[in-house]
């Protein structure tokens, strides 16, 4: 239940042409207490509920629980989050023997491009393709959560 993962910006649109899937997803979070959040996620018609711990001083490890739930309920509750509810389009991308999860912000947060891999333990080395750029693993101002509060559109860049 530790999640260990490292997060991008991505600089070109090349994950695009090798990506295996691409998934719509909306979220919200019912909780963005800094020791703890509680996500509500719709995948695609897939409902998840996250719970995620605080994360460790380089923003490498934290605690992530997730357990399925319905679309119905998953839509529900998307309507008792907090305000800043998130839409993304996330392209799965094979590299080597790594997925990265690459998620195109919509709405407020369009122009946002991150991508997540995750890794079985901290030193695992990991092929970095072209299209990744500036890594900002453990930048609290990319965390979903706070990207919910203070949207893109309202970065200075």
């Amino acid at each position: 239940m530790i999640e260990i993962e490292r997060k991008f910006l991505v600089i070109s649109n090349g994950y695009k042409k090798e990506a295996s899937n691409k998934t719509r997803i909306t979220q919200g979070f019912l909780n963005t207490h800094k020791q703890r959040t509680v996500r509500v996620r719709l995948k695609g018609d897939e409902g998840f509920l996250t719970v995620k711990g605080p994360s460790t001083d380089d923003g490498l490890k934290r605690f992530e629980w997730e357990t399925p739930i319905s679309d119905k309920d998953a839509k529900s509750l998307l309507n008792l989050c907090e305000l800043g509810v998130i839409a993304k389009i996330r392209y799965e991308v094979p590299v080597k023997n790594h997925i990265f999860e690459v998620d195109e912000f919509l709405g407020d947060n369009i122009g946002l491009i991150v991508a997540e891999v995750e890794l079985q333990s901290e030193n695992e080395t990991f092929e970095k393709p072209d299209w990744l750029g500036e890594e900002v693993t453990g930048d609290i101002k990319y965390y979903n959560s706070q990207i919910s509060k203070n949207p893109y559109c309202n970065w200075d860049k």
